[in-house]
């Protein structure tokens, strides 16, 4: 039985050496168009590799992925990431648990993931080219010969009896899955930062809070909420909240071409009464200080000065000052302040769609075509996207697995 995987990123690679270990008789071969297999593998998570999140139980899991929930909860059952660590650890490399759940190579080191996986690959009899394109894929529909033949760059025709898509999302990809006779959502990004034009706000880049509350609105229509950790940046926003909002609105924002409002709340672990109880204790009792200097809410320094100007409070202003209406704006602003998105920002080197392959044209028992016998998929090429944290990684890994074991059979 002859196999061949497109696509030498992580689902390709551990699509390929599941499908050999689990039947060293196959010949299994593995091409990737360009010269570097698991690029992305390299520099994600900062160089670091974060290789899954410590969440075991498959109803949590799915939580994380704002599209292909619903068709990843049965094959979590087959493949999560405890089995992940597991496997992991049979091949020599153990991982780690942060405090937020991500998990890393003990390492702290990408290359460590790589070199297991070019490893595991070569000892299961996995054949490895790399630098070679694809031009174009059919299926074999010969009496004698069924299967597929792929068309290489250099004029090479290969045949096999069953192939695995795992080209991530590379247009190339798309374009083979559609010549077979599947449907692609259109892939748009996933997981970016927030450009906000506001300058005063971005020379406070490197002030982060933990937690906020965000909501955004597009249109003028609330669509979506997120809480956790915030970053201010030389650009605008970022940090986990606002990547996993940009995850959720993927396909919202794009359709507003990224023109949208953000209501922030600072102090999401106290009720705005709480806030405006907060303020008048701090008016009473530092009524003759500076505001820019006695805050009484727990928010950094340079942020207050921040927040404290945009409603036209001054350095020089002091508590006793203020008006009911200028401190009910105060409230306001520290509860659900409002911030124009202009547009949005890369996220780091790394970078997720949404789209892909439709996953109703896909048995996730086995990750096979249900519209091609033999027909394969892992991955990115699938209209599945997860949250940042290494929900995306574990994605390709349980998709690949049971992609890999099914071929193998």
């Amino acid at each position: 039985m002859t196999i061949v995987v497109i696509g030498g990123g992580a689902a390709g690679f551990f699509g390929a050496i599941a499908c050999a270990q689990a039947n060293p008789h196959a010949q299994v071969t593995l091409i990737e168009a360009s010269r570097q297999p698991l690029a992305k593998v390299l520099i994600s998570g900062g160089g670091r590799c974060n290789v899954t999140h410590a969440c075991f139980e498959a109803d949590g899991l799915v939580q994380n992925y704002p599209r292909g929930g619903k068709a990843l909860r049965g094959a979590f059952t087959r493949f999560q990431p405890q089995d992940t660590v597991a496997w992991f650890a049979a091949h020599g490399v153990k991982l780690k648990t942060e405090a937020d759940g991500r998990m890393f190579p003990i390492t702290d080191s990408s290359e460590t993931i790589v070199e297991c996986l070019i490893k595991a690959a070569a000892k299961a009899g996995v054949k490895i080219q790399i630098g070679t394109p694809v031009v174009a894929v059919k299926q074999s529909l010969t009496t004698q010969d069924s299967g597929f033949e792929i068309s290489l760059k250099s004029g090479e025709i290969l045949k096999c009896d069953r192939l695995l898509l795992a080209t991530g999302s590379s247009l190339a990809g798309y374009k083979i899955a559609q010549g077979l006779g599947h449907h692609i959502e259109s892939p748009v990004p996933s997981l970016f930062t927030f450009n906000v034009l506001d300058q005063k706000l971005r020379a406070l880049a490197g002030v982060s809070v933990n937690p906020v509350q965000l909501r955004l609105s597009v249109g003028g229509k609330p669509q979506l909420e997120q809480t956790g950790p915030l970053l201010i940046t030389h650009w605008g926003l970022s940090g986990p909240a606002i990547l996993k909002l940009s995850a959720w609105g993927a396909r919202i924002l794009h359709d507003s071409r990224y023109q949208a409002t953000l209501l922030i709340n600072w102090l999401p672990d106290i009720q705005p009464e709480q806030v405006r109880q907060k303020i008048l204790d701090v008016k009473a009792e530092w009524g003759k200080k500076a505001i820019a200097l006695h805050r009484g809410v727990d928010l950094p320094h340079r942020l207050w000065q921040y927040i404290i100007a945009r409603i036209g409070i001054t350095l020089e202003d002091r508590w006793a000052e203020i008006s009911h209406k200028t401190l009910n704006h105060l409230v306001e602003e520290l509860t659900q302040g409002e911030y124009a998105i202009a547009g949005k920002g890369a996220f780091k080197e790394e970078f997720v769609t949404c789209g892909g392959v439709h996953l109703k044209e896909v048995n996730f028992k086995t990750m096979e075509s249900k519209l091609v016998p033999g027909l394969y998929f892992a991955g990115e090429i699938l209209d599945i996207d997860g949250v940042t944290g290494g929900f995306n990684f574990q994605s390709a890994w349980t998709t690949a697995y049971l992609a890999g074991n099914a071929m193998a059979s």
